[in-house]
């Protein structure tokens, strides 16, 4: 039995991942349901792409993604199924694929087209859980729906690059748990265009020319404890996802604070690199 993920903006409050679960185990009694977040700010699919793009590559293949951000139905906001590096997501065509599959192309995309046979308000619940089940039995992607050639494109949020190479504009799409803001920069990308130069950081009114592979590696650890002082030490690192963030040394909201907090930088802020 395949693994079915979920993934949404409803919260741990309301009802609604309870009765999503109890669906899903209404329909398959042994599946086996993994919530990656619940938590995601709402209706922010920048946000939803990077916590899915970089958790659902731990799932073995097979795995069934559910992803409840901005589902409702409309004539502008389709429902898709598709299966993408050997994983199957079912989500809106809000744009979210196209943030999620920036470096793989699916190998198949099915419009959903079962909802003249499912009244509903609640797609996630009545549509998403039953093409989740009728995957994880077996069943194939053109069962639900017909085959289309592409997905909504969102690209108001992509790294662009100056015609000479010597500048990546990028944003801030996303702060974590310990309000360490993490950018669109990838690493990979900051490697192609810098070649090795020396190179600045902006990110408000704040500059940084060195990008740590850790956090602790901004410690002086020759230095006894009392005289290192670098907890809220802010800093510029490649995160264990590669992407390009600034984060302050061990931040805590309530004590030395975060680089949202104490540097303003906060969703869609811009963040800039400059190369010498």
């Amino acid at each position: 039995m395949s693994i079915i993920t979920l993934t949404t903006d409803f919260g741990t409050k309301d009802h609604f991942v309870g009765a999503i679960k109890g669906t899903i185990y209404g329909e398959l009694p042994d599946a086996r349901i993994v919530d990656i977040s619940h938590l995601i700010s709402p209706f922010n699919i920048t946000e939803t792409a990077y916590i899915l793009k970089n958790a659902y590559k731990s799932f073995p293949d097979g795995s069934i993604h559910i992803i409840g951000v901005d589902s409702e139905l409309n004539l502008e906001n389709k429902h898709i199924a598709l299966k993408l590096d050997n994983h199957y997501f079912i989500c809106p065509d809000n744009g979210i694929i196209s943030l999620l599959a920036s470096e793989i192309k699916p190998e198949k995309i099915v419009e959903i087209n079962i909802h003249d046979r499912v009244e509903t308000s609640f797609p996630v619940l009545d549509v998403f859980v039953k093409v989740a089940c009728h995957i994880a039995r077996g069943g194939t992607l053109e069962i639900i729906g017909r085959v289309i050639p592409e997905f909504k494109q969102i690209v108001e949020l992509q790294p662009s690059i100056s015609p000479d190479n010597t500048t990546i504009s990028g944003n801030i799409i996303y702060v974590d748990n310990y309000g360490n803001s993490i950018s669109n920069i990838s690493k990979k990308l900051f490697q192609e265009i810098g070649k090795g130069r020396d190179f600045e950081v902006l990110a408000n009114r704040y500059s940084f020319k060195k990008i740590y592979s850790k956090y602790s590696d901004i410690v002086d650890f020759s230095l006894p404890k009392d005289q290192r002082q670098k907890d809220g030490s802010r800093m510029a690192i490649f995160n264990s996802a590669n992407y390009l963030e600034i984060a302050m040394y061990r931040s805590n909201s309530n004590t030395v604070g975060s680089a949202s907090s104490l540097l303003g930088l906060n969703y869609r802020d811009v963040l800039i690199v400059k190369f010498i």
